[in-house]
């Protein structure tokens, strides 16, 4: 019941004097005054009197004793300076020629970046792989610009991230039948390399001189080898002479695979299309894949 009591009892409010009202206004009108934050005492103690620019009066000359060496860089005071000054750059070209055509990624010009070592050694700091993925994917973007627009500006400032040596504008020059008759064809699987050599024959097969059934005990291994033939009912037209290193058996014969049917493609072109049908018997099962990709 007591409870009940407490509860009903009416709110009781703050007493205020007259001259407490009037106290809050007068803050107010003083928080509104302009105020110093310095005494006369810390004016006096201060190294250089107030400046004045007026025209009236001169500058006092400047101390040289006194002047201090500026970065040209803002980010000379980061962990890597000349990562971020790199990265803001590409970043202001970006927001820059940002409404510039572009080509699909397909057709943009290939290029060989530099890698995050090579770019370590570049800069000469220790910058992440994480870190320099942003670069490289801005520099995916730039390339992507139409060349016939592309500015000047541009091409020398991605000049810099590219390899010396470019891989992709190496032109691979058409392998042909030589005198005697033979196509050559270089295949690789794994650790194992096969060079082939195709002339017109009675279907004879010999693999680092010796014949295939002494070289691959396993059916599945001598299928795998000659199946560029199979495919194309060419076992009885071509003679075989192959000479095969590294790696397994299986390697091996998957290695030749891949030989004969670059050499059977310079005898005959037109052959290419069956041969990207044709499936190769070491992945029919699960994986089933073209011979030639």
């Amino acid at each position: 019941m007591a409870f009940k009591q407490a509860f009903y009892l009416p709110l009781r409010r703050p007493y205020h004097c007259p001259q407490c009202r009037v106290r809050p206004a007068r803050q107010r009108q003083k928080a509104l005054m302009p105020r110093s934050f310095t005494t006369t005492v810390l004016r006096l103690a201060i190294a250089a009197p107030p400046v004045s620019f007026s025209s009236q009066e001169k500058l006092p000359p400047p101390n040289v004793q006194n002047a201090r060496v500026v970065p040209a860089s803002p980010s000379y005071f980061s962990g890597r300076p000349d990562f971020t000054d790199n990265l803001l750059n590409l970043q202001a070209l970006l927001r820059k020629y940002l409404t510039l055509p572009t080509v699909t990624p397909g057709r943009a010009p290939r290029v060989a970046w530099r890698t995050v070592s090579q770019y370590r050694l570049l800069v000469g700091e220790p910058v992440r792989a994480s870190k320099y993925h942003q670069v490289v994917e801005i520099l995916k973007r730039l390339n992507q610009i139409h060349p016939a627009v592309m500015p000047t500006e541009l091409h020398q400032a991605m000049h810099i991230y590219k390899r010396d040596v470019n891989p992709y504008a190496v032109i691979k020059q058409p392998s042909v039948v030589d005198e005697d008759g033979r196509a050559c064809g270089i295949g690789r699987r794994k650790s194992s390399s096969a060079k082939v050599y195709l002339v017109p024959g009675e279907g004879e097969v010999l693999v680092n001189g010796k014949s295939i059934t002494n070289i691959f005990g396993r059916i599945h291994d001598r299928e795998s080898a000659l199946w560029a033939l199979k495919a194309t009912n060419r076992v009885d037209k071509y003679n075989v002479w192959a000479l095969v290193s590294g790696g397994g058996t299986t390697g091996q014969a998957e290695a030749l695979t891949l030989g004969t049917a670059k050499a059977l493609m310079v005898h005959e072109p037109d052959l290419k299309p069956a041969l990207r049908r044709g499936r190769s018997p070491m992945s029919q099962s699960a994986f089933p894949s073209p011979i030639l990709c």
